[in-house]
Formats: C-alpha cells, structure tokens, sequence
C-alpha cells in the first residue's frame, strides 16, 4: 500500500472509528478502559547505537539482539491512558518472567505507566505482554542481519504481513530515529481481545512522520 493510500485510510479511520471519551487523555485513566493494543518491540541495534556502553546489560558487544519487548500499551483511538493506579509490581511475579525485557528497568517502567491500565494483575499482564510478543514472527531479513541494509516502510509491513498472515499492513507501524533515517522500532496493533487488528489512525500518522524519509537503514546486530 502507498503512502498516500495510507494516508487516505488514515483519514478514513479518523473520520469514522468511534473516539472513547478520554481519548485524548494521555494521564491517569480508568483501568480496563481502553480501545486497543499497540506492542512495541524495539530495535535493538538502534538503541544501542545511542546508548554504547552506558546500557551493558542490553548492548553487551555480542548479545547480537534485534527486535526485543519495549512493552505492551493500551490505546485510545487518540491518546493513551498512563500511570492508571499506583499497584506495585511484586518481585516474585518479575521473577516468573525472566528476559521479557531486554533491560531489567523496564519491569517496573512498563507496568506502571501501562500495565496498570488494562485491568490485568501483574501476573496476567507479563503473560499477555509474552504471549503478543512471542505470537509475532520476525521476517528472515530483520532475525539476526550480520549487515545493515536499506527498507521502506511499505517493505518492512509487505515483509512482516508475508510472516504474519494475520495481519494487514495497517496492523504494523515503524518508527524512525534520526530524522527518519533509521529504524527505532515496530508497533505492532491488536484488538482489546488480543487478535491482530488496525491501528489507529494517529498510530499511522505518526508512524508516517517518523519515518518520512523515502528509506530508512535497518541497523545490523552486534
């Protein structure tokens, strides 16, 4: 699908997808109240070309990751909730769910600015947030690329749709760094019941913004 065709459903889906009433609430929410998933699976390289040695425990020279959980987040069609109750997250329920998260930081951050908004317990939320990321098949070119190499954003969705049948181009949206030079990271859209589904139309938008450049470079593992 082209850019302007994206950006003709985007509008569509705007114009005509019902908006919960705080969708533009990007504050404390109701939990369990929300329109959708996006789960956000960073790529690795493109952090660590940022972080160097100041994150070891993600960008060890070696670790050769690619795609790993940045987490699972509840969505409005506009906005998003946050930071919905102040729950703990117990260190014992962490423990059942060993190397989720790239970084051990991200336990905590990611249940507290998003887990605590779906309405699940702790225990439930780490298991939806493995069970998505681990429902995704990563395309053989973005595995474990030993070279970087150059995409575009219909590529990249024409190549994970080809490995997820399931979903639609619309079910995929890249983010860029560098002014859209890079890939950052996919955000990957269900429905509330966890099937693959749209995203929104302010998903797309942002996704065609970050990376308007007319290609983007898919940095290799190290």
């Amino acid at each position: 699908m082209s850019l302007r065709r994206l950006l003709i459903t985007a509008s569509v889906l705007l114009t005509t997808t019902s908006v919960s009433s705080n969708a533009f609430a990007q504050s404390k929410g109701t939990p369990g109240k929300f329109d959708f998933y996006v789960l956000a699976l960073s790529w690795s390289p493109d952090y660590c070309a940022a972080k160097g040695d100041s994150d070891p425990q993600q960008c060890k020279q070696g670790k050769k990751l690619g795609f790993v959980l940045h987490g699972l987040w509840p969505q409005y069609q506009k906005g998003y909730p946050a930071s919905c109750t102040t729950e703990r997250l117990p260190e014992t329920v962490k423990q059942q769910f060993p190397n989720l998260f790239p970084s051990a930081k991200l336990y905590n951050h990611e249940w507290q600015k998003h887990g605590t908004c779906t309405g699940l317990t702790p225990a439930q939320y780490l298991t939806l947030s493995k069970q998505k990321k681990d429902s995704v098949s990563i395309p053989t070119d973005y595995a474990k690329p030993s070279k970087p190499f150059r995409t575009t954003i219909n590529k990249l969705q024409s190549d994970f749709v080809g490995a997820n049948p399931a979903f639609t181009s619309l079910s995929i949206a890249p983010s860029c760094s560098g002014s859209g030079r890079f890939l950052q990271e996919i955000l990957v859209c269900f429905t509330k019941d966890g099937k693959p589904g749209p995203c929104s139309a302010e998903v797309i938008r942002r996704s065609l913004l970050s990376c308007g450049q007319s290609d983007f470079l898919v940095r290799n593992v190290r």
